[in-house]
């Protein structure tokens, strides 16, 4: 489906994964909302929502800067409203912000806690919930709205967990959202995915987590905006037709055939891999996302890497 004149609203899009899928959409004529909090330059990471504003409409798009505190309900009710009367409706809703901290128990104090739970998973309950009626509005009028939440899979394994109970609990939060709003929205036409990166993805928040390095074992911000401009260009509404068969013996000569149809939604309630999305488009040149082609990557640490033939 075409992107142009859809509105698109992306949570922590002045940089990172959140940018890159802005700009991606942004090249196909949407308008983009970038709700962060970078209005001011940081002194670490570059970029703020207006230097992403004006990339995405060098791209393209037409763009809105919000400043945006996914944790406070006026400043995300503020940018809705704004959304609205500069571009008549919203149609798609990225929930991307995020807080991170790979600190075990003893390390993790309370604010912090706080701090990812409030963002990670409050912050994008409350960002869909106060985009809903729009985006019922949008499924009313036949633009195949989306919630796409930048969050891994529901994979519920204490490895996963150990030595970052606070942040796996958060980013759970998120998916756990996929699982049930995927459900409760169905009926409405309006689908909602997960999106999470196979290996680890360079950006200027990676590097300064994990120290400044080269993007040594990662791949580029590119594999997730590709792999979520598939996800949202799929019908949010098509369904397929499921037709079984089966005989029922009645005697040792008589049987009756009974057919059964059964329907189901497409790409909706998925925890999508981005390596996964690009190979079911028949995309297999997926080394060209390497930050350094044919050396090693690094799994995500959400992520089984014996299901990955890359690791």
């Amino acid at each position: 489906s075409s992107f142009r004149g859809k509105t698109v609203i992306i949570s922590g899009a002045s940089r990172g994964i959140g940018k890159a899928i802005g700009l991606r959409l942004a090249k196909d004529g949407a308008n983009i909302v970038i709700a962060a909090k970078s209005a001011t330059p940081h002194p670490k990471l570059p970029g703020t929502i207006y230097t992403a504003a004006a990339e995405m409409e060098k791209a393209g798009g037409k763009a809105l800067a919000c400043v945006v505190d996914v944790r406070d309900q006026a400043s995300i009710q503020k940018c809705v409203e704004e959304t609205v009367a500069k571009f008549g409706g919203i149609d798609i809703l990225i929930n991307n912000a995020s807080a991170i901290s790979l600190t075990n128990v003893t390390e993790t104090d309370m604010k912090r806690y706080d701090l990812m739970h409030s963002i990670n998973t409050r912050g994008t309950y409350l960002f869909t919930k106060l985009c809903l009626p729009h985006l019922r509005e949008s499924a009313s009028r036949g633009r195949n709205p989306h919630i796409l939440n930048i969050s891994p899979p529901l994979t519920m394994e204490s490895q996963y967990f150990s030595g970052k109970v606070a942040y796996t609990m958060a980013k759970i939060g998120m998916s756990m959202c996929v699982l049930g709003m995927a459900e409760e929205f169905k009926p409405e036409g309006i689908a909602v995915n997960a999106l999470w990166p196979v290996t680890m993805i360079w950006t200027a928040a990676a590097d300064m987590l994990m120290g400044e390095g080269t993007g040594d074992g990662c791949r580029h911000v590119d594999i997730m905006s590709d792999s979520a401009h598939v996800i949202l260009s799929k019908e949010s509404t098509k369904s397929v037709v499921f037709t079984i068969g089966y005989i029922c013996p009645l005697s040792a000569s008589v049987s009756i055939l009974f057919v059964a149809s059964r329907s189901g939604k497409f790409h909706d309630g998925n925890f999508a891999i981005d390596e996964d999305v690009l190979r079911a488009e028949g995309i297999t040149d997926i080394d060209k996302y390497d930050v350094h082609p044919g050396e090693y990557l690094l799994p995500d640490f959400m992520i089984d890497p014996t299901k990955y033939e890359c690791f």
